[in-house]
């Protein structure tokens, strides 16, 4: 798989907890759009300077990998991702999901962000349906 070359520089500084070389990747007005978590938007470098710094506290070990990456002809980048890790408290840490992201001058521009904790709640397929629509109704 080949990745942009700005998702590959994402990694490594994210798995190197570097936040200089992480916070690099992303233009100075970066646009994060959550669509489920519309509240969750944000805009600025800034803010996911931000975010990541509180991440790396939290999650001292956090390891990013990309399990699939396609880009498209307009330049958009669809990423699938695993992120793994331990919280200092002990718990463990996994999310999957994929991020949508505008790449501009070789930084991401904007981010479409579908990526949520990994629940092993023991809810099966069925639960899940019922759950989503008694969930959707309140």
């Amino acid at each position: 798989m080949t990745l942009p070359p700005v998702v590959a520089r994402l990694i490594e500084a994210a798995n190197e907890h570097d936040l200089d070389a992480m916070s690099d990747c992303f233009a100075p007005e970066f646009v994060n759009e959550t669509p489920a978590y519309p509240e969750r938007n944000f805009r600025g470098r800034d803010h996911v300077r931000r975010n990541w710094s509180q991440i790396f506290r939290a999650v001292p070990n956090i390891r990013l990998d990309a399990l699939r990456c396609a880009v498209d002809a307009e330049g958009l980048a669809w990423v699938e991702w695993d992120i793994d890790g331990t919280f200092i408290d002990g718990a463990p840490h996994c999310m999957r999901g994929v991020s949508i992201f505008g790449i501009e001058q070789d930084r991401f521009a904007w981010v479409r962000f579908y990526l949520e904790p990994v629940r092993r709640d023991g809810i099966n397929a069925d639960g899940a349906v019922q759950h989503v629509i008694q969930e959707a109704r309140s």
